[in-house]
């Protein structure tokens, strides 16, 4: 087995060796990595992409071991989406680890995720935007017999627990919002913010008094970081933390931080009407973002947190939910 020569970009990682093996056996040829350079892949994972001499492409996400169950669950994620027939996702090419970690800590030890190379460009134009929306609306119209997931994944480093519930806005209250608050309460984000988040948790049903949600497939991480088009106008989906929930949820996040076209919001909507009430419930569902955030990165977030439980606690007292 040859070892990887460094590229001028990025050194030789130790788990390289690894993702070459893998990805030759995954390919049957005799694909040798001959170039490696960091790649932009988020702030949770390393992320490189790794080449051949005669420039065959792949993306590779890298961890300690620990990481292994959030790329198998991510790799999940990317399967379903595909099998929607709505979006092109990334082809998982490979799953394994390196090094032996340790028992106790597994410490030592590296896992990566190995994808397809796809040259993404983000959504700009109007007409990325429709294609993005009417292919969100296929995804979405691809509906589980309960909410949850066969299995349990992350949002972004953050467990997320899906066992299956026919009741959506208890699943969000107690496989959601309630497990943010503990971690946050833990990381000494507590006070002001528990209190207002233990008001709101038995108050949540009030806010879907007259909706009740489908059980949709969504992406459940939907930022603009995540979404992308290629050269031909095909929309692309990764990074996925998917479950079936309400839609909703989905369509909250691509607001939460900005970066899709007006024009996706429209066609979205032509398509596929909201309920009158998804402004309010809008909040809810930014809530749990912004507490994971907190939980992710620290006190920068505590604010807008509280800003969020506090005025739906407010909204709820005034009879509006």
């Amino acid at each position: 087995m040859s070892t990887p020569r460094p590229s001028a970009a990025h050194p030789a990682h130790p788990a390289l060796p690894a993702v070459e093996d893998a990805i030759r056996a995954h390919t049957g040829n005799a694909f040798r990595i001959t170039h490696a350079a960091p790649a932009s892949g988020g702030c949770i994972h390393s992320a490189m992409t790794v080449s051949d001499a005669a420039g065959t492409r792949y993306f590779v996400k890298l961890g300690p071991a620990h990481c292994a169950p959030m790329f198998a669950a991510e790799a999940d994620g990317l399967a379903a989406i595909a099998a929607s027939d709505s979006f092109r996702t990334p082809a998982v090419v490979a799953l394994g680890a390196a090094g032996e970690p340790d028992a106790a800590d597994q410490a030592g030890g590296h896992a990566f995720l190995v994808l397809e190379y796809l040259a993404l460009q983000p959504l700009q134009s109007a007409t990325d935007g429709a294609r993005f929306a009417e292919a969100l609306v296929a995804m979405h119209r691809r509906t589980g017999e309960t909410f949850g997931w066969p299995r349990d994944n992350f949002i972004g480093r953050s467990p997320q627990h899906n066992a299956p519930h026919a009741n959506w806005a208890q699943f969000f209250a107690e496989h959601r919002l309630r497990p943010q608050l503990a971690l946050a309460r833990d990381k000494g984000f507590g006070g002001e913010l528990h209190k207002q988040g233990e008001r709101l948790l038995p108050r949540i049903p009030a806010l879907f008094l007259d909706y009740r949600p489908r059980e949709s497939l969504v992406h459940g991480d939907l930022w603009h970081g995540n979404a992308a088009m290629l050269a031909d106008g095909t929309p692309v989906l990764f990074d996925p933390a998917i479950h079936h929930g309400d839609r909703e949820s989905d369509l909250a996040m691509t607001e939460l931080f900005g970066g899709f076209p007006s024009n996706f919001y429209a066609t979205y909507r032509k398509a596929w009407p909201l309920h009158e009430d998804y402004e309010q419930r809008k909040l809810l569902y930014s809530l749990y973002h912004v507490l994971n955030h907190l939980n992710l990165f620290g006190r920068g977030y505590l604010g807008e947190a509280l800003r969020l439980v506090t005025k739906l606690n407010e909204e709820l007292t005034l009879g509006r939910g």
